[in-house]
């Protein structure tokens, strides 16, 4: 489910972007938690780029078939910055998993950041190259 104040043509954007990061074998760094981010990731495993998702809590047990099999293709990633104790995402967990992410970063995409949003204020105090739609 994609949030209600995210615009359309932001989402078909977003997809339209994964599918040339995928094409260029770019690697491409998320968090894959939102329904957009799970959506991008679904077009970037048909792909062979390599791809880092960074977890906003504790490694999880159990991954879904897709994932486990990129992971035996050594071309997924799963990092996290939190002891496996740490069972859910909170939005202090996501701002730390988001800072990592943008510290490990070249260039920083962002399809859509609510105004006055944690993400809007997490971008406002880095300098890296941001890419929008």
């Amino acid at each position: 489910m994609v949030r209600a104040n995210t615009p359309p043509d932001v989402v078909l954007k977003s997809y339209d972007w994964a599918i040339e990061q995928r094409d260029k074998g770019n690697c491409v760094i998320s968090g894959f938690h939102s329904q957009i981010e799970k959506d991008v990731l679904h077009f970037l495993l048909k792909g062979k780029q390599p791809i880092i998702m960074v977890l906003a809590r504790g490694m999880q047990k159990r991954f879904k078939p897709e994932l486990k099999q990129a992971v035996k293709e050594n071309r997924l990633l799963i990092v996290t910055p939190f002891e496996k104790t740490v069972i859910r995402p909170t939005t202090k967990t996501a701002i730390i998993r988001n800072r990592l992410m943008i510290e490990l970063a070249d260039e920083v995409f962002i399809a859509y950041a609510s105004p006055g949003g944690n993400l809007e204020k997490l971008m406002g105090n880095n300098s890296v190259n941001i890419c929008s739609v």
